[in-house]
């Protein structure tokens, strides 16, 4: 499986950016996906994520109510609209597939990686 995230970009506090994570090489449908983030000289971290049915979400805390995670199956595509962007959001952002579909907040849990999309919002 190959993931290709893209939509990173530079934005001012309080703007928007929607990434995107296509993935391809083998059925998407059964993937639990989500997204982490990397913000620079930290751990990466949970950000979101969804279950192959899209019928369960989660989210961390720090943009719960900001960020909402939906896919496309038919397009094995997942989304991340990002609004009301602040700096703490300034990260390397990652998709990840999980073949267990368990909707784990857990990096370990994952099974393959996108390349990463760079997000930084200035203040």
């Amino acid at each position: 499986v190959q993931l290709q995230a893209s939509g990173g970009g530079l934005v001012q506090a309080g703007g928007s950016l929607r990434l995107s994570c296509v993935a391809s090489g083998r059925t998407f449908r059964r993937y639990g996906m989500a997204w982490f983030r990397q913000p620079p000289g930290l751990e990466r971290e949970f950000v979101a994520g969804i279950i192959w049915s899209g019928g369960s979400t989660d989210y961390a805390d720090s943009v719960k109510g900001r960020f909402t995670i939906s896919r496309d199956n038919a397009k094995n595509t997942v989304y991340l609209p990002m609004n009301s962007l602040k700096p703490e959001d300034t990260a390397v952002y990652y998709c990840a597939a999980d073949l267990k579909d368990w909707g784990s907040r857990t990096r370990y849990e994952y099974d393959y990686w996108g390349q990463g999309t760079q997000v930084t919002v200035s203040s």
